[in-house]
């Protein structure tokens, strides 16, 4: 049994972001999240790419910006239970929760905080027969190491910003890359569309549209896949297939958990504290909603910190916590180490 002050469901910016807050209130926090690293979509879905609307960062890569939440809350000692599923939920005598995960480990907190991003992402596979077989032998729904195809055949499938976007960045990494999609015009952004035309024309990208993957061949890993092409059929020879045709996000055993749901979202009371309809447990970021809800990783990180305001009350009841800010009260990590601003150097002008 892993005992903790806040569980909290989900590894995502607004989950960890979280552990900061409550550290700052001397609340020990354990994270536990189906995803195998910390980083939710950012990490999962486009850690290369970049983000705009963060404060106080012009510009940084959606790895960088997970890199840096784990650092600021390193001090303050998380729990990790990653690879691991939110599956039951029991509440205690004393209000408190036991939490267990798909995996039979229980974990016992008196504050749930629930922070997974849109929920579980399925990838929506294409209708292909076999394909199952092939998924980690050639099949990828997801890009998390680029390297791993260095020097490789890669085929994307896709005309979003996805498809676009992963073929432009391969086109320098693959020895080569060919890029499928059932229409001729594509749906991502105007730039990364006229980038994947200058690639083409420069015989770093091979385009075929109108298009569809209909069939995978191989005996242990991809080696072929059969193609039709304007009623056409023909077989083009390849390493490694992606297809990138969105995720499907799904709520999974939390939508059991008698939570009040507003298609396929937590409802939350965003006049006070974020709370659900079962006190005790909170959801924040992208997985909650309300009136007004806009799912921005800024507008999570907000939720975050008034969530942990109100798990201090439970937690510590009748205790009343003086805010003050971190330019004046420093920041205490539960390793020992302090970090505060240099003190003001007291002398007098004669």
């Amino acid at each position: 049994m892993i005992k903790t002050d806040i569980l909290i469901i989900g590894a995502g910016p607004t989950g960890l972001f979280a552990v900061f807050e409550a550290g700052l209130l001397k609340l020990k926090c354990h994270i536990l999240d189906a995803l195998p690293q910390p980083g939710g979509q950012l990490s999962e879905l486009y850690p290369k790419k970049p983000i705009y609307d963060i404060p106080g960062f012009p510009e940084v890569l959606a790895g960088d910006l997970v890199d840096g939440l784990m650092e600021q809350i390193k001090q303050f000692e998380p729990g990790f239970t990653l690879g691991e599923r939110a599956e039951t939920i029991e509440k205690q005598e004393d209000g408190s929760f036991i939490v267990t995960s798909n995996k039979g480990k229980k974990f016992h907190a008196p504050v749930i905080a629930i922070a997974g991003g849109l929920g579980s992402f399925e990838p929506r596979k294409p209708l292909i027969e076999d394909i199952e077989f092939y998924e980690d032998k050639g099949v990828k729904y997801f890009i998390k190491n680029p390297e791993k195809f260095r020097d490789k055949r890669v085929v994307i499938a896709g005309g979003g910003d996805s498809a676009l976007d992963w073929s432009i960045f391969l086109a320098n990494v693959a020895s080569e890359v060919t890029l499928i999609h059932r229409r001729n015009e594509f749906r991502g952004a105007l730039d990364s569309v006229e980038k994947v035309q200058e690639l083409k024309s420069a015989g770093k990208i091979k385009l075929i549209t109108p298009a569809e993957v209909i069939g995978i061949h191989g005996a242990e890993h991809v080696e072929a896949l059969d193609i039709e092409e304007n009623g056409a059929h023909r077989k083009i020879e390849t390493d490694y297939f992606i297809p990138l045709f969105g995720l499907t996000p799904k709520l999974g055993p939390i939508a059991d958990w008698g939570l009040e749901i507003e298609k396929n979202a937590i409802k939350v009371n965003n006049a006070l504290d974020y709370q659900t309809n079962i006190p005790g447990i909170f959801a924040i970021g992208d997985v909650n909603t309300y009136p007004g809800k806009l799912k921005l990783i800024l507008c999570g990180f907000h939720e975050a910190t008034l969530m942990c305001q109100a798990a201090y009350q439970i937690i510590n009841p009748g205790k009343k916590y003086v805010l003050k800010y971190t330019t004046v009260s420093g920041v205490d990590g539960f390793d020992g180490t302090r970090k505060e601003a240099p003190k003001a150097v007291v002398k007098a002008i004669v």
